[in-house]
């Protein structure tokens, strides 16, 4: 283990223990979608057929996220994917993995500015003031774009001042969920009915695609350890099985807060209802205030999500940009907080701008987002397969048993998951706003990747060969 605050070779230093890891990866994987959506999936699938999609979905995230663990505990560099791959792949497939991979990252956080308004309302329902234009249907006002600005700002202003001050923000706050979580589950248990669970299924296999279509969406954070890899400090072994842990933990989560909101509310109240999981914890503690409190649990959901979000896709932009991939400004880390500070003003300042597109908007970017994250995963899945047969000779600490099974059914799997995003699927992605952002990113990769080819030829084979 690298002795707390040894830099490294990419000058981070090795700062954040196993329960800052788990907090961050959880933390992003739980966010905000169990307060908003829960109600969503029990009306498309049923309690057992959500129930039954959250685990499809977690054995597919399982079997990725185990390609991850090995990769990431032989390979703890900055950047995670964008390593795995240029080894594995060369430059265009690392390229093409981690472009993909930020989109995604870009999407959440962007989002969750939006997301931060929007849950405001749930406990302000009038503070929407001084109309500004409409985005596609939806009106912007002055003061709900003021709450995602501020709130950007101020998560921009945390990221930079150190990894520690995210990991500490991310630890208090996933804590704080989980409590209120644990309130819901005991109240459901004790003052729900299980005949509010019927029917167990429905609408059938359409309805259960419904569900499993967006669990990668709810699992995805679990990478973000592998982009902060060069900061934990930690047995590198230990970096995989926290990986896994937090998988499976997540899985657990949604799970159990399906099953909760399922036993307190039957059919009729969770379609009538704008927010089930609020409505569900108000039923089972018979007060507004407990309701109140999940709202507020659902802001700490954002803030995890937003913090996670902002450190992976900063420190994939950062190396990127270290290996000559994109501007060589993104590369740049604080004098004094070691962060890669333009990194993350860069995404920090997409978020601040975000709000002025109203939700709609940014959903079609969360759902681009999504399909820039399957695709990732399955080139990672990639990876581990070449590596396993290019460098069986490489120290994997935390060595994955039946290995080749194990990434070809990851590959499979994500790209089983990626088909449900192609026009042909019920769920797949929508002509032209989703479709044309997807465009849009490929065509600005394409030109990043072929100034970097042009003007740094060989320059990234020998700063990842560092590695």
């Amino acid at each position: 283990m690298v002795k707390k605050g040894v830099v490294s070779k990419g000058k981070f230093k090795r700062v954040l223990n196993g329960k800052e890891v788990l907090a961050l990866a959880v933390g992003a994987m739980i966010g905000w979608g169990w307060v908003v959506l829960t109600g969503g999936w029990i009306e498309s699938a049923g309690s057992g057929g959500a129930v039954v999609a959250f685990m499809i979905g977690g054995v597919a995230v399982v079997f990725i996220g185990l390609t991850y663990a090995e990769l990431a505990s032989a390979m703890p560099f900055t950047g995670g994917e964008h390593v795995y791959s240029y080894r594995a792949l060369g430059m265009g497939g690392s390229f093409f993995c981690t472009w993909a991979i930020i989109l995604g990252y870009i999407s959440v956080v962007a989002f969750e500015a939006v997301a931060l308004p929007t849950v405001i309302e749930h406990l302000f329902p009038n503070y929407k003031v001084g109309f500004l234009w409409n985005v596609a249907g939806w009106d912007v006002y002055f003061t709900w774009v003021m709450v995602g600005v501020v709130g950007a700002i101020l998560m921009t202003w945390i990221n930079i001042c150190g990894i520690q001050a995210s990991a500490l923000l991310q630890k208090v706050v996933t804590l704080l969920i989980v409590v209120v979580g644990i309130m819901l589950a005991m109240g459901s248990l004790f003052n729900g009915e299980t005949s509010n669970m019927e029917p167990i299924f429905r609408n059938g296999a359409k309805g259960l695609l419904a569900v499993v279509i967006m669990t990668p969406f709810m699992f995805v954070g679990f990478d973000v350890i592998p982009q902060a890899a060069e900061e934990i400090d930690l047995p590198y072994n230990q970096i995989g099985k926290i990986l896994v842990l937090s998988v499976l933990m997540a899985i657990g989560w949604y799970v159990v807060m399906t099953l909760a909101v399922a036993l307190m509310m039957d059919p009729a109240e969770t379609a009538a209802s704008s927010l089930a999981t609020a409505d569900a914890m108000t039923a089972a503690y018979g007060g507004s205030w407990a309701g109140k409190l999940l709202v507020l649990a659902g802001i700490g959901g954002i803030v995890t999500s937003w913090n996670a979000f902002l450190v992976g896709g900063s420190r994939a932009v950062y190396a990127m940009a270290h290996a000559k991939m994109l501007p060589a400004t993104l590369g740049k880390l604080h004098p004094k907080y070691n962060t890669p500070v333009n990194a993350i003003l860069l995404i920090g300042a997409l978020s601040v701008v975000a709000p002025l597109f109203g939700r709609k908007a940014l959903v079609w970017l969360v759902d681009a987002g999504g399909l820039g994250i399957v695709v990732a995963y399955a080139t990672v899945a990639l990876s581990f397969l070449v590596l396993r047969k290019k460098e069986p000779e490489m120290h994997r600490p935390f060595k994955v048993a039946n290995g080749n099974v194990v990434g070809f059914v990851a590959l499979f799997l994500s790209i089983g998951i990626t088909a449900l995003y192609l026009p042909g699927s019920p769920s797949a992605l929508v002509w032209p706003y989703e479709w044309a952002i997807v465009l849009a990113w490929v065509t600005l990769g394409i030109i990043f990747y072929v100034r970097a080819r042009l003007a740094h030829r060989g320059q990234s084979d020998h700063i990842i060969d560092e590695a």
